[in-house]
């Protein structure tokens, strides 16, 4: 049976979005802290939530835990996984034993159809984008996470450049999300500007939550989270989706980053 075109009646899908650059759990406290940071990402009470800087056995830092697995056990959410670091751990042979890794994690509550991990161009630290694709009552939103380098502003040009490379014409409903090491007006993100759309920008409504700075209650800061300067945590769009609203939240001392958390409207009937 051939799937019917939408009409201009069907109402756009919501889709409440957090992208958070974690610090492995530790807060400013420096103390490593799994359930707290659960805890503040229970409250925000989102449909999908894109983790950076997220270790999965990767030592006393962060307990030799697997964070990843244990946030959407918490959570109750889907896990897909977007390693950048992927290592043997010191002192395991066996083909099964668990690996040393470090990257990004999307968290949904809506169904995961795909996804892929692609590797980044770049010296020094690796870096990966994880692509995937959520089911919607109506729809599909690909989204994409990723973590830039900060060593220079023509590796980070190269990154982005592969990054657009992902997102195909027939993924007309697509964001691309993360910690993207720099300001969204910075010459090496001209390939995603071409593409994509600044969702702060776009957003018909936004506001700081973090509260202590009254005169940036606009301005979308995210780092450092004691004293944000930088709004280097950003949420991208496609033409097919909409933003309802954008908000940067107080991380309550969980991370050295602050959380930006956008209300997506996903073009229904693609």
């Amino acid at each position: 049976m051939t799937k019917p075109a939408p009409g201009p009646d069907q109402p756009p899908i919501p889709v409440r979005l957090v992208t958070f650059n974690t610090h492995h759990g530790v807060g400013d406290d420096d103390r490593h802290d799994l359930p707290r940071l659960a805890t503040l990402l229970a409250s925000v009470d989102a449909d999908v939530i894109c983790l950076q800087e997220v270790d999965r056995y990767y030592g006393e830092r962060s307990e030799d835990v697997d964070q990843a697995l244990l946030l959407s056990r918490a959570l109750d959410m889907q896990l897909a996984w977007g390693p950048a670091i992927d290592e043997q751990r010191a002192g395991t042979k066996a083909a099964d034993a668990p690996r040393r890794q470090y990257g990004n994690a999307l968290l949904s509550r809506l169904p995961i159809l795909i996804s892929d991990v692609h590797r980044l161009p770049g010296t020094g630290e690796p870096r990966s984008a994880l692509r995937t694709m959520v089911e919607l009552d109506g729809g599909a939103l690909w989204i994409t996470a990723t973590h830039l380098t900060t060593r220079s502003a023509q590796e980070r040009a190269a990154q982005v450049s592969t990054l657009a490379g992902l997102h195909t014409e027939p993924m007309d409903t697509g964001v691309l999300v993360g910690d993207f090491n720099t300001e969204p007006d910075a010459p090496e993100l001209d390939a995603l500007r071409q593409r994509f759309t600044d969702a702060w920008q776009l957003a018909r409504a936004r506001n700081d939550q973090a509260g202590w700075k009254f005169w940036q209650s606009d301005a979308g800061m995210t780092h450092p989270a004691g004293s944000p300067h930088r709004r280097i945590d950003q949420v991208w769009v496609s033409p097919g989706v909409t933003v309802a609203g954008a908000y940067v939240l107080d991380a309550e001392g969980a991370s050295d980053h602050l959380p930006v958390v956008v209300d997506v409207e996903v073009r229904s009937g693609v």
